[in-house]
């Protein structure tokens, strides 16, 4: 990564929400398991190995966010989503399957949508939820227009 996409994403990462940090971690993700399939096609072990741990590093991030006390259903299903995921990249480096990664990597790109989609409602429900609760004065004029009528004299 050059210095310049570095410190986009870090600029990008800071100001994020959590939705949006979970998303910068399955881009990078995806990319390192891009960037491995292409690294098997071109048999180059080194890169390849690189990117997988990177990888699974990542993957050992996203599981470390899981309340799996009080997640319920859906820390379950992401425990066993990792636990097969980091599977499947392991058997993807045993076998040097190019396929595999890039399989795994169209799944972690879907998801990634679906959290996408879930920030895209959640600011859709802070915004609705901002105008509703801010209070409307029909009858008031604006500021400027109360000073000009306060100052003004027949």
């Amino acid at each position: 990564m050059n210095p310049t996409e570095l410190a986009y994403r870090r600029t990008a990462v800071e100001g994020s929400s959590g939705f949006g940090l979970l998303i910068a971690l399955y881009d990078t993700l995806a990319g390192n398991l891009r960037r491995a399939a292409e690294a098997q096609r071109n048999n180059d072990i080194q890169k390849r190995c690189q990117e997988a741990n990177h990888a699974l590093l990542v993957i050992g991030y996203l599981e470390d966010w899981i309340d799996r006390e009080g997640g319920g259903e859906l820390a379950q299903k992401l425990v066993a989503f990792y636990t097969n995921l980091r599977a499947k990249l392991i058997l993807a480096q045993a076998r040097g399957s190019a396929d595999i990664l890039e399989q795994e990597m169209s799944v972690i790109l879907a998801i990634r949508g679906t959290w996408q989609d879930l920030e895209a409602r959640a600011a859709s429900a802070l915004e609705l939820q901002y105008f509703s609760e801010t209070p409307t004065y029909p009858n008031a004029l604006p500021l400027c227009e109360q000073r000009i009528m306060s100052s003004w004299s027949a």
